[in-house]
């Protein structure tokens, strides 16, 4: 079993920055695949970020040229640096990770925690 566990949400004013961080527990391999997804009110949730065992990252174009993931696979810790935000950012962001386990593929969802964009 995998545990996700989110932090560094919370209220910002547009042009502001955040810094989320998610830490993984459990049985946890450097070939994981961890990313960040966000649900807003009425909607679907969305990728919002990803990175790969080999350090490639790939992103909602969204958020392309704001927003930074990163990994330290030494502390199971995967990092999302928000900067510019805008109010179209406000949402819940959920860590995930996703991997092979036994031949079959899983994916892990951590609680998720609140962004919201306002002045």
């Amino acid at each position: 079993q995998v545990q996700l566990v989110e932090s560094g949400g919370g209220l910002v004013q547009p042009g502001g920055s955040l810094r989320l961080s998610c830490a993984a527990s459990g049985s946890i391999f450097s070939t994981d695949t961890m990313g960040w997804y966000r649900q807003a009110p009425g909607k679907r949730r969305e990728l919002v970020a990803a990175i790969l065992s080999g350090g490639s990252t790939n992103y909602a174009d969204s958020v392309k040229g704001r927003f930074t993931i990163s990994r330290n696979n030494a502390k199971n810790t995967v990092y999302l640096q928000m900067n510019s935000l805008k109010p179209e950012d406000t949402a819940v962001y959920y860590c995930n990770l996703e991997g092979r386990r036994f031949g079959a593929q899983v994916a892990y969802w951590g609680q998720g925690t609140q962004v919201t964009v306002s002045s």
